[in-house]
């Protein structure tokens, strides 16, 4: 049996959506900008996907949502544009974000370092989460941004935007939200949470790779990260890809829906929390930040004495996958960073192993998961010179 528990890095494209991105390949192919039929044929639907992003975040009619290539690229449309118009313009030179960001916000920031800027790094407190009051207390008069993620890739933790935006709206500092973990798993609603910027992926919630969106609100100023054309109304140059943008959209739309919201509230969540408590049945395993205040379908637990890799190739060998955290940094084998945030202790910082499941997987999938996952660590702590293992001990637990 295969099972893939890695949703965090990417999904799988949903049958629905591929069909509706099928004509755009070989039928309607004429580029958008262009005045003949062929580029026009393509509209029709390329704003009924602007519509379905407008609706599946709330953003209002006056707003704007840029078409990226990924959350990536919009991320740094934001904070980039932002040491434009309000650092190198203005007199502004301030920026703050939050330890644990995805590494797309943190390599950004460190570059604007170089750059004197200065930048403040909120850390996380005991449960993984960032504390609104940290925020207030870190602005000054020379912020220019405050950029916080909605919800942490490897953790699934759940940060107060809400409460954070009214901070930013008081003292009118730009506010913007990495939104990729969060669209598809609860409610995202900008206007709610007063935010200037939110970034998003489509390949996070079931549509294809290689497309974005950053949604901008009125008023709020974004300079170009790519120049070159009149695309996206001169803010993002570049010939639109239809098929994407188009799946995109159909996606969010049926990520976004009052059923598919309740189905991850109500079912994902059910079958993550039985995969979590069969592994916590073994001695000496923790949910890292723990179980509250978290999205429906992510758990990061620490394994003592298994190393994340070693549980990786188990798990992959019997066809299962998962991540020991974040896949933009799946190569690089230092400490978990987002553990290191936690204190975790230098043995514990390389043991977390993330499971994050999706609308279309089983229950029959995590029954297989669970056997799997005991017998990888039942046979891994018996190798491990780190790990006083006792087999007499532990035999019930495995």
């Amino acid at each position: 049996m295969e099972v893939y528990l890695d949703n965090n890095a990417t999904t799988m494209v949903d049958p629905k959506v591929y069909e509706e991105m099928k004509p755009f390949f070989c039928d309607i192919y004429g580029n958008p900008n262009s005045l003949h039929k062929f580029g026009a044929g393509t509209h029709p639907k390329m704003v009924e996907a602007l519509d379905f992003l407008y609706e599946g975040i709330n953003a209002a009619d006056e707003d704007d949502i840029i078409i990226t290539g990924n959350a990536t690229e919009s991320n740094n449309t934001v904070i980039k544009g932002i040491w434009v118009d309000k650092i190198l313009n203005g007199d502004k030179n301030h920026i703050i974000t939050s330890e644990v960001e995805h590494p797309a916000i943190t390599a950004a920031c460190k570059f604007l370092e170089t750059q004197g800027v200065k930048v403040t790094y909120l850390p996380v407190n005991e449960e993984g989460i960032l504390e609104a009051s940290l925020v207030r207390d870190a602005i000054t008069e020379e912020t220019a941004l405050v950029t916080i993620m909605w919800a942490n890739n490897e953790t699934g933790k759940i940060f107060p935007i809400k409460e954070i935006g009214l901070i930013c709206k008081t003292t009118g500092v730009a506010f913007h939200s990495d939104a990729t973990q969060a669209i598809g798993k609860f409610p995202v609603d900008v206007q709610e949470c007063n935010l200037d910027y939110i970034s998003f992926s489509a390949h996070k919630f079931h549509g294809p790779k290689g497309v974005g969106g950053l949604y901008v609100k009125k008023g709020s100023e974004v300079t170009p990260l790519l120049h070159g054309g009149e695309q996206m109304g001169g803010n993002r140059a570049g010939t639109v890809d239809v098929a994407s943008m188009v799946g995109m959209g159909w996606a969010m739309h049926l990520a976004t829906s009052t059923m598919a919201l309740a189905y991850e509230k109500n079912h994902v969540s059910k079958l993550r929390d039985k995969l979590e408590a069969a592994i916590l049945e073994l001695p000496e395993t923790i949910v890292i930040g723990g179980k509250e205040n978290r999205t429906p379908n992510t758990t990061l637990i620490s394994i003592r004495g298994v190393e994340g890799e070693s549980m990786l190739w188990d798990l992959n060998q019997n066809g299962i996958g998962a991540s020991t955290g974040s896949a933009c940094a799946s190569e690089d084998l230092e400490a978990n960073p987002v553990m290191n945030a936690f204190g975790s202790d230098s043995e514990l910082a390389h043991t977390g192993v993330r499971f994050s499941l999706s609308r279309f997987n089983t229950e029959e999938q995590i029954d297989y998961a669970i056997k799997v996952v005991q017998g990888a660590v039942k046979r891994l702590r018996g190798l491990s010179s780190s790990y006083a293992y006792a087999p007499e001990s532990h035999k019930s637990a495995l």
